[in-house]
């Protein structure tokens, strides 16, 4: 069921979005040269796909969790951007495709070993990563290891239709607690 709301969810977001993705990807161009950004994530069942978000950063920044990332990096343009997740907004085309979901555990880095670790042992890679859930609108997306891993298994025990829906609506709305490249 959760699978058929992506699907629909993110056609026809992308769809009436456009007007607005295209407006981004010139502004972004325009900043940074380069309106993409693609880094190589784990996916359902521990399996690498590409993640696409609008550029951010300045081009050539090293490819790090956003935690890490420095934060002088950030361009103007992407600053906003990642205050009101339109950053996020091209990643309605994983979730399309079905590399992603809408809500699930964020993808991680291949070089986030012990968050890698802590999810297998949980099992939480038995599900498609997600845009948004509830370490996100927590805040906890740059917690410990153990935390971010505990979060997203008892999120995915407990995920209901209900909860599906108020993590988008807290996303989108921008009452998450957000990026912490941006604090």
């Amino acid at each position: 069921m959760l699978r058929l709301f992506d699907f629909v969810f993110s056609f026809f977001g992308l769809l009436f979005l456009s007007p607005l993705l295209v407006l981004i990807f010139l502004l972004t161009l325009l900043d940074t040269g380069s309106p993409l950004f693609r880094q190589e994530r784990i996916g359902h069942l521990e399996k690498p796909f590409t993640l696409v978000k609008f550029r951010t950063m300045q081009k050539d920044t090293a490819s790090v969790a956003s935690h890490f990332a420095d934060v002088s990096a950030i361009t103007s343009v992407g600053s906003f951007l990642r205050k009101t997740h339109l950053d996020e907004l091209p990643q309605l085309w994983n979730v399309l495709k079905g590399d992603m979901s809408l809500v699930g555990p964020r993808p991680a880095l291949f070089s986030q070993q012990k968050l890698r670790d802590a999810r297998k042992a949980r099992h939480v890679y038995n599900v498609r990563p997600g845009i948004t859930g509830l370490s996100q609108v927590s805040g906890l997306d740059t917690s410990t290891p153990e935390l971010l891993a505990e979060t997203d298994a008892k999120m995915l025990q407990t995920l209901s239709i209900a909860d599906y829906f108020k993590y988008i609506v807290v996303t989108a709305s921008g009452k998450g607690k957000g990026d912490a490249a941006n604090r």
